[in-house]
């Protein structure tokens, strides 16, 4: 359900086949390609060792980026799920090499619990991958749940 004031939401994206820079490059275009989602920032790209999957999976790229949106979390959702779509994403098994992920990490300070969408996204506490850029473009950013900044849940991975 479209909200009539803008929230902030963050989006991480990764890649680890084909043009993984191009890839992400796609996918914010993607998603900021109507009036109801704005890509404000985006992080550096990082490349990192791919979490889980089959042995021998090639790096990861991965950024975070911040968007503006009236849509709400499961709209933004269903737009991340249709871009991953239209870049050529098949989803077959968890944690596969892909052209393209897309979560939603956080989508203001929602906290919710459904079939098919978790806020904040269950596990990016816990990643480097997503914190470090989460904290490049929004240090003070607080989990809703934990109640910590991004850059200090970084600074507790270290």
């Amino acid at each position: 359900m479209p909200s009539s004031s803008p929230i902030l939401a963050y989006v991480g994206l990764g890649a680890n086949l084909g043009d993984r820079a191009g890839n992400i490059r796609a996918a914010l275009e993607l998603l900021a390609s109507g009036p109801e989602l704005i890509v404000t920032k985006v992080s550096s790209l990082l490349e990192n060792p791919a979490v889980g999957g089959p042995a021998n999976s090639p790096q990861f790229l991965n950024a975070v980026a911040e968007v503006e949106t009236t849509l709400g979390p499961k709209e933004v959702l269903q737009r991340l799920l249709d871009t991953e779509h239209a870049l050529g994403r098949e989803r077959n098994q968890k944690w596969e090499p892909r052209q393209i992920d897309l979560d939603l990490l956080l989508f203001g300070d929602a906290v919710r619990t459904e079939p098919n969408l978790v806020l904040p996204h269950p596990r990016m506490h816990e990643r480097r991958f997503v914190l470090q850029p989460l904290a490049e473009i929004a240090p003070d950013v607080l989990h809703p749940v934990l109640k910590r900044k991004a850059a200090d849940l970084l600074k507790g991975l270290e």
